[in-house]
């Protein structure tokens, strides 16, 4: 049995934001050639694709969106009318191969095939709220995810911790009154998109099980592994997730265009280590990550090669 599975498929280049793009096309090749010069790729077990059901994207987003975001990519719209995802003719047919191509990953790590899975899917997902698509966010990858391991493989709580350098508000938002998903977003304060301060924390049921770690630029691994080891390892021990979701953001690497994080490579290898230990102790092992951002396409490569050889040392 691979330890790791890896979702990588040139499907994902049809989503083409245009020209000059920071989430291009470009950001796909410097991942999985990373991947296949170490010889990571071959090492991994290799996820099929799958197309994601409008009913498994309905359980996280609301109808009317579903159908406006549809709508606008058969228009021939070059942005969504909700916000700032520039999109082209195969957009949403790709978006509904990345939500849906993550429930394989999902499958997996119940079923027992594999402990843990990265799934290199575009266009990203954690600023897609139920009713909206912003932030180069069509679905909410991670989201649906949690949704479908609660629904198909009755895990009771699940955990999700973004380290992009922006703030999930997409992700936050649909588990705001939610206690069954746990939400831990560290990122840059104030920055993009203006949400994830630290009082927003869950209302309702849901209260106590949103953690954010809003941090000024420059901050990085100090600031981010203190919040982990002291605040979060806390409540995990109440919460006891039975599924690790990752919403793996590159951008908080030193160096991104769009960020002012320090994150290293080392780092990043670290911060796997945490969540790995996490995984082992409450979830059997189970982790899936998805990639979010990342705009420096040396340090995106680098940083998913980190990221995914720690997880290949399950």
């Amino acid at each position: 049995m691979e330890k790791t599975a890896l979702l990588l498929d040139p499907v994902f280049l049809k989503h083409d934001p245009g020209q000059g793009h920071p989430e291009s096309i470009g950001r796909y090749h410097a991942v999985t050639g990373i991947l296949q010069e170490e010889g990571i790729k071959d090492k991994c077990h290799a996820l099929p694709l799958r197309v994601a059901t409008s009913q498994e994207i309905l359980a996280c987003h609301d109808g009317l969106y579903f159908e406006k975001a549809r709508a606008d990519i058969k228009a021939g719209r070059e942005l969504l009318s909700t916000g700032d995802t520039h999109v082209c003719a195969g957009s949403f047919d790709v978006a509904l191969a990345a939500a849906g191509s993550i429930l394989n990953a999902v499958d997996g790590v119940f079923d027992g095939n594999f402990k843990n899975a990265f799934c290199a899917v575009r266009p990203p997902g954690h600023h897609a709220s139920a009713d909206r698509g912003m932030g180069f966010c069509i679905f909410n990858n991670v989201a649906v995810a949690a949704r479908y391991a609660q629904r198909k493989h009755g895990a009771e709580r699940v955990v999700i911790i973004d380290w992009d350098v922006h703030h999930g508000n997409g992700t936050q938002d649909i588990f705001y009154e939610d206690e069954s998903v746990f939400y831990l977003s560290t990122h840059q304060w104030p920055w993009y998109p203006g949400t994830g301060a630290v009082v927003e924390r869950g209302e309702g049921k849901g209260e106590g099980t949103t953690l954010n770690g809003p941090f000024p630029a420059g901050s990085g691994y100090k600031q981010i592994n203190t919040l982990i080891c002291e605040q979060f390892s806390s409540a995990m021990e109440k919460f006891r997730p039975d599924l690790v979701l990752i919403s793996a953001g590159f951008d908080s690497r030193a160096g991104d265009p769009l960020g002012n994080f320090t994150l290293t490579d080392g780092q990043f290898v670290e911060l796997t280590k945490r969540l790995m230990d996490l995984a082992h102790k409450y979830a059997g092992g189970r982790i899936v990550s998805v990639l979010e951002g990342g705009y420096n396409l040396e340090g995106l490569a680098r940083g998913v090669k980190a990221h995914v050889g720690q997880l290949m040392d399950a």
